[in-house]
């Protein structure tokens, strides 16, 4: 049975414990999106930090149709927050591969914007004495749905061992905003649900996940399938290390 009060707890606490590790006096960076992740991760830092210690960065591409949302969150935590529109940038990247004569993939498309973001968040951190927070959550990791060097990177993950109805749990918990932690997600560009675009819902992911069940045989097929393709981005790079007789 998930304990949500003990979990929030340990995550704040090892939130604490990180940063007592690894940067004392650092403040947690943290892209800003608007969706539950994001805000339960913000929300759980300034419980461990001090909202003073909390950094957001909002980060539309050209105009994003909710970034009321994202500005809600920084809002309701009273957290330093900066607008960092990432059009430009992006563009020019897009025209350059034209000008080189690479055709960019459908993916290309799809994943340049959160490598982006993740850079942008990098210069960020780096210029504040920050350390940036991954917001993946164990759902989206099982199956893949992350950017790699992209949504997927970060110094540390507060809900990398959370599934997305526990990290909901958790954000009720923390009294977050109600609409901003039931929020449907979606990647804000094809116009389908996160759940639209894998063919399962999270409940039925997250049940899988915790108690290894499923009843429907073609949603168990594609969850081990999508799995097992993108366990890659789980760990770390492979390196070659010569034998010692060679060195």
């Amino acid at each position: 049975m998930f304990d949500v009060n003990k979990v929030t707890q340990e995550t704040i606490r090892w939130i604490q414990d990180w940063f007592a590790a690894n940067g004392p006096d650092c403040n947690a960076v943290i892209g800003i999106s608007g969706g539950k992740d994001s805000t339960v991760v913000a929300g759980l830092c300034a419980e461990a930090l001090g909202k003073d210690r909390v950094i957001g960065v909002l980060m539309p591409n050209g105009v994003q149709p909710d970034i009321d949302d994202a500005k809600a969150v920084v809002d309701f935590l009273q957290i330093k927050h900066y607008v960092f529109n990432i059009h430009d940038a992006y563009q020019a990247m897009m025209q350059q591969m034209e000008v080189c004569g690479v055709q960019a993939s459908k993916q290309t498309v799809i994943n340049l914007p959160p490598r982006l973001r993740m850079a942008t968040l990098y210069a960020v951190s780096q210029s504040m004495n920050g350390r940036v927070a991954n917001t993946c959550n164990l759902s989206e990791d099982w199956v893949g749905y992350s950017t790699r060097y992209g949504d997927a990177a970060g110094d540390f993950s507060p809900l990398g061992g959370l599934t997305v109805q526990e990290v909901r749990a958790v954000g009720k918990h923390l009294g977050l905003p109600i609409t901003l932690v039931e929020k449907t997600p979606s990647d804000g560009l094809s116009g389908m649900s996160d759940e639209d675009k894998l063919g399962f819902t999270y409940a039925a992911l997250d049940r899988y996940i915790r108690e290894g069940v499923c009843e429907d045989e073609t949603i168990k097929a594609r969850i081990d399938r999508l799995h097992e393709g993108n366990l890659f981005k789980l760990k770390p790079i492979p390196a070659y290390f010569p034998a010692k007789e060679l060195l």
